[in-house]
């Protein structure tokens, strides 16, 4: 059985978090990412449903997203040899390596007609977590870094990021086209039928 207390409690925590009108995006990068470390320190609670990968494309569930669209949190699950396009996000972000791991290499944008300049790269394991945002950075290109199986990642945004306006770049040209990411299913999982664990509390 998945421990699905986990992911709710991290949810919980999260929402403290963006309520403290003191939380600025270092604070929010700081303390957000100990709790998002702490989440994928542990592979238990993600649904099988969010964890499936698809023989073309590269996978971004929805897991949560807060009623007021000041974060979601969604799972990327990554087939051999996928990659996204190199693209931005405009708000603040973190990614959570699940299993598998990831290559992610950053870029500047060149001037008109001029390629993009990669700069460095870095590979994710589990455990670890990487920042993106205007401030601190946010152009990049994500692969899995692994040729025979999936990897997955736990992303977090200061937006409900299937439904923000974005952009996607051609590193040969710094040409720019605005993109919507959504999401590969309609639905979430439900994290909240606690119903059993209650019930067994009546029993007792």
């Amino acid at each position: 059985m998945k421990n699905l207390a986990r992911f709710r409690q991290f949810v919980t925590a999260f929402t403290r978090l963006v309520e403290d009108q003191t939380a600025g995006e270092a604070a929010i990068f700081e303390r957000g990412g100990q709790l998002l470390g702490d989440l994928v320190a542990h592979d238990d609670w993600l649904p099988d449903e969010c964890t499936a990968p698809h023989p073309q494309y590269y996978q971004q569930y929805l897991l949560y997203c807060d009623p007021f669209e000041r974060f979601s949190v969604v799972s990327f699950v990554w087939g051999p040899g996928q990659k996204t396009p190199v693209h931005d996000h405009c708000v603040w972000g973190m990614i959570g390596m699940l299993r598998g791991a990831e290559l992610c290499r950053r870029f500047t944008l060149g001037a008109e007609g001029q390629p993009m300049r990669a700069e460095e790269s870095c590979t994710l394991s589990p455990g670890m977590v990487d920042r993106v945002s205007p401030t601190v950075g946010d152009v990049h290109e994500v692969a899995n870094a692994l040729t025979d199986r999936p990897s997955i990642s736990i992303h977090i945004y200061g937006a409900n990021i299937g439904a923000v306006a974005r952009h996607v770049y051609d590193p040969a040209t710094s040409a720019i086209k605005p993109f919507v990411s959504g999401y590969s299913i309609p639905m979430m999982p439900n994290f909240w039928d606690r119903s059993a664990e209650v019930r067994a509390g009546l029993a007792r």
